[in-house]
């Protein structure tokens, strides 16, 4: 067995929280959220991200939950500005001020992603489950313009908004977003349970499909499209974190290191803190990292599979959720004996027109900004 060449990892996302204003029912954290008393605290996090750069870090991604329910969040963005990490702050842009954006731009924040639910109050704020929040958002909007900020916008989307995906493109362009993220929704976490109320149908599927394209030939040079299509509905599964424990590592509000956002989601993977390992001994050494790294895990077909490399099998927290067993092939693949019962599911999910939605339960459920 021959052990893969294990580079530095070039990003992390640092949950600081899942406390959150929003209660999205596609939200991809865990059902099981950390607790407010669990969270660490502003010495550990600087400490964390002393590490990441010592480790090879370039891109820190300031995520939640959302950040700004941390009132320690601009002692944060500087503390990692200190160690010398471009900061992009993801948020949904509830709990932040026109005053603490400023605070945030001295900080030495780099960039901020803002989430859209929907391209109106109605959508957006049903989605969300927070009344008012789209025009809150817009509001976000305008003082990111006025800071300067670059700008990403990220549209997580589904069967009930994916008809919005037009317009979305359009008021990233009127934002001034250099970046939109067209993320059709992951089934981990709390869309796993909502399956049957937001699984697009094969026809928006590729009616996105074609809308993007579209959009990437017109808006070259203008905008960058960044597209996730619908897994369901494909035919070869997405190269998950560009591979296991390869790019990037993630690190809990309550200090986990995983190697992907859901891999909590995998039983028997075991995680370390950074309390209990030096975060550069886990990216290295950890169990949990090791597991599905290179290629001498996999099952056929992956094993002998000319794909291997390319995707390295898809999704492991896909197929631990669709198949039972994390080391099998994801089911979006064509090659997987699962994968005309995965379309079969999918096609089912997507017909249950009627099905409620399960909203996201937060620790918080709205956010004080701090001024």
């Amino acid at each position: 067995m021959t052990a893969p060449t294990v580079r530095p990892p070039i990003a992390m996302l640092a949950e600081l929280t899942h406390r959150c204003p929003l209660s999205c029912p596609y939200c991809s954290n865990p059902v099981e959220l950390a607790r407010v008393d669990s969270e660490l605290s502003t010495e550990t996090w600087t400490d964390v991200f002393r590490q990441a750069a010592d480790l090879g870090v370039l891109q820190l991604h300031l995520s939640g939950g959302e950040p700004a329910s941390r009132r320690d969040l601009e002692t944060l963005v500087a503390a990692a500005r200190e160690a010398g990490l471009y900061t992009n702050l993801i948020t949904s842009g509830i709990g932040l001020t026109e005053r603490r954006l400023g605070a945030l731009d001295a900080a030495g924040l780099d960039h901020v992603q803002l989430s859209l639910q929907g391209t109106d109050s109605a959508m957006a704020d049903e989605i969300g489950g927070y009344r008012g929040g789209f025009d809150r958002k817009m509001q976000v909007v305008k003082w990111i313009g006025a800071v300067g900020f670059p700008l990403t916008l990220n549209a997580v989307l589904h069967r009930r908004n994916l008809h919005q995906l037009p317009r979305a493109i359009e008021m990233a362009v009127e934002m001034g977003a250099r970046r939109i993220e067209v993320a059709t929704v992951q089934f981990h976490g709390w869309a796993l349970r909502n399956r049957d109320a937001l699984m697009p149908t094969e026809a928006q599927a590729r009616e996105a499909d074609r809308i993007v394209a579209e959009a990437r030939a017109r808006l070259k040079g203008t905008l960058v499209i960044d597209y996730v299509p619908a897994d369901y509905h494909s035919d070869y599964p997405k190269r998950c974190m560009g591979g296991w424990g390869t790019t990037g590592l993630n690190v809990t509000p309550d200090g986990k290191v995983l190697p992907c956002h859901a891999a909590e989601s995998i039983p028997h993977l075991r995680f370390d803190t950074v309390a209990e390992r030096p975060l550069a001994d886990i990216w290295y050494r950890g169990a949990a990292f090791e597991a599905y790294r290179g290629t001498d895990w996999m099952q056929e077909p992956c094993r002998s599979c000319e794909r291997k490399t390319v995707d390295f099998g898809g999704c492991r927290c896909q197929a631990m959720a669709l198949v039972g067993d994390a080391a099998a092939t994801d089911p979006v693949c064509v090659k997987s004996p699962h994968h005309g019962a995965l379309q079969a599911r999918a096609a089912g999910h997507a017909s249950a027109e009627d099905a409620a939605l399960t909203y996201r339960e937060a620790p918080l459920r709205s956010v004080e900004p701090a001024e």
